[in-house]
């Protein structure tokens, strides 16, 4: 069974189906994983923190809130929190030449804020495919933990 998730919200499993994301442009997607249990999920941001645009309404908007909210769910779920890894993808600057100056290093910024509330929470990155101009698409296949990704004209990655 595959589910698609949406900008500002974040999904877990346990070990079968797929959970996707579609056209990840300066958004950042964290995906979490503890190959033991097979419990598995992702977060996908659109900001750094709720002292961003849309205020503090939404913590699956931000990396700030929405990681450690994950971090929870996969640990009731039965994921101890040392088994837990980590995958970035996204935080592309898209459009360059059509966003002002002052807002082009939102991707930027989002990949910083998952990496430092990441290591904040003790979770290592295993993975990372960030960056660039490119939007990206994600396959988390929750059955072995394998991500791939893949861009318009790029080969596919798996991280």
């Amino acid at each position: 069974m595959r589910e698609y998730v949406p900008a500002g919200e974040q999904r877990i499993r346990r070990g079968e189906g797929v959970l996707s994301v579609l056209g990840v442009g300066s958004c950042v997607v964290v995906l979490l994983y503890d190959e033991t249990s097979r419990i598995g999920g992702l977060a996908h941001v659109l900001l750094p923190d709720p002292n961003d645009l849309l205020g503090p309404d939404r913590r699956g908007r931000y990396a700030t809130t929405a990681i450690p909210d994950l971090l929870d769910e996969l640990q009731s779920a039965g994921a101890p929190r040392g088994r837990i890894v980590a995958r970035l993808v996204g935080g592309a600057c898209m459009f360059q030449e059509l966003i002002p100056a002052t807002e082009r290093n939102i991707g930027e910024r989002n990949v910083s804020a998952a990496r430092a509330t990441l290591a904040r929470h003790g979770v290592p990155i295993v993975g990372e495919a960030v960056g660039g101009r490119l939007s990206r698409s994600i396959e988390f296949d929750l059955s072995d933990g394998r991500v791939r990704v893949s861009s318009q004209g790029v080969n596919d990655v798996e991280i």
